[in-house]
């Protein structure tokens, strides 16, 4: 018999594991799925947790729960892969060998790569919400804040979910308007990009909106150091930046076992093929989701696109067969505005955000790069969409893998 490996129970390996053990023969093929954690988070809702829309137990449900039977789930911690060998070594001493490995073990953050970040202030006035312990101490910090300099900082790019930050942005302007206290926050929003968003058209929408809600922007701030005494972000200029709260997205990095693995880049990334998805070193390892090196961006949209184009890559591989350079870099996101609207942006590798409809052309019934309340029921359902369909490899009718042109305003 024949086994697969799969590095990571998230999102992207959890679908992995659904979608192959749905097409592939049980006594020909043995799948595991290794993952140390026992419990699977949904991670956009770390988004929601701070002001008090999602309660913990919205975003965490057992891991065992979401994999389907017939694939072994190991809750233990991988020392690292020897691909030369085709064996995963675990810590506690077993070699799991492979003859096919997918690679899907996220990426993290890394405060500690900036001066000062976690220094003493983290968790006091410095806060992070991309672990469910960040969100969760930022939330109990928002509900005894009297107020003053709120700063959400981007540190690097690139980041899982590239808009949460300007989500967060705009529903802490909502947030603090419901509690009568917007007149006492100072909102700014620092990037180190030239402007809100990695898009043309979408930043302009998106900047408009900043504009609107009366959100400062401070671009092109490439932070050196967090100054704890005297509570300001320091750039490599020379700049400062005050903050009575810090809302801060440190370095996102690749799991540390792809860096003792060898497989990784200078942020752990591992370097894949774009369009097929396969490692660009290692014919029988493929990459998907956070782990990925390739310019889409780290969400669970993107890797539910790639998983089932992934799928039927591998299966070409295992027949032998030429595989599809398929994937397109197609992401498709909902941003959060405040007071019950989002906008929604659909794009791939070479085609930016743009207005339009979507999923159907001229009917809609979301709208591209406009607010709406539909949009926002469409972000807040996407969380039963996640748990019923993503995550158990189900396809989500009308929305294809590669992104459709039609609709969309190009002119």
């Amino acid at each position: 018999m024949k086994r697969i490996v799969i590095l990571g129970a998230g999102t992207a390996g959890t679908m992995m594991a659904n979608h192959l053990r749905h097409h592939l023969e049980a006594d020909l093929w043995e799948i595991d799925i290794i993952d140390e954690r026992t419990e699977h988070h949904y991670q956009p809702g770390y988004l929601f947790l701070p002001f008090d829309i999602y309660t913990p137990e919205d975003i965490i449900k057992p891991i065992k729960d979401y994999i389907p039977r017939g694939v072994n789930l190991i809750n233990d911690s991988i020392d690292r892969v020897v691909p030369a060998e085709n064996y995963v070594q675990m810590v506690n001493g077993d070699r799991l060998r492979y003859d096919l490995l997918i690679v899907a073990t996220g990426a993290k953050i890394a405060p500690e790569e900036i001066e000062g970040m976690k220094g003493e202030e983290w968790q006091k006035s410095v806060f992070d919400f991309y672990t469910f312990d960040g969100a969760l101490a930022l939330r109990n910090k928002l509900r005894e804040w009297e107020g003053g300099k709120l700063v959400v900082h981007i540190t690097e790019m690139p980041i899982k979910c590239p808009v949460a930050p300007l989500e967060f942005a705009f529903l802490a302007d909502s947030y603090f308007k419901d509690k009568k206290m917007r007149d006492k926050v100072e909102i700014t929003y620092v990037t180190p990009m030239s402007g809100a968003f990695t898009k043309p058209k979408a930043t302009a929408a998106l900047e408009h909106l900043l504009d609107e809600k009366h959100i400062k922007i401070e671009s092109d701030f490439a932070i050196e150091r967090v100054d704890n005494e005297q509570k300001m972000i320091v750039d490599y200029g020379g700049r400062e930046i005050p903050f009575d709260l810090l809302v801060t997205v440190p370095t996102n990095k690749g799991d540390e076992v792809m860096a003792r693995s060898g497989m990784g880049d200078d942020l752990n990334y591992v370097p894949t093929n774009k369009a097929t998805l396969q490692s660009k070193n290692w014919e029988n390892i493929f990459v998907i989701g956070d782990a990925t090196n390739i310019a889409a961006s780290k969400a669970g949209s993107v890797a539910h696109f790639e998983a089932e184009i992934l799928t039927e890559n591998i299966l070409h591989y295992i027949k032998g067969e030429p595989m599809k350079d398929e994937f397109d870099g197609h992401a498709n996101c909902f941003i959060e505005t405040g007071g019950g609207k989002a906008l929604l942006i659909d794009f791939n590798y070479t085609h930016e955000p743009v207005e339009g409809t979507f999923p159907f052309p001229g009917i809609g019934p979301l709208r591209l790069l406009k607010e709406s309340r539909m949009n926002h029921m469409g972000k807040l359902a996407f969380r039963w969409v996640y748990w019923n369909m993503l995550l158990k490899g189900v396809h989500i009718p009308f929305v294809s893998s590669n992104m459709s042109e039609a609709g969309k305003h190009y002119d």
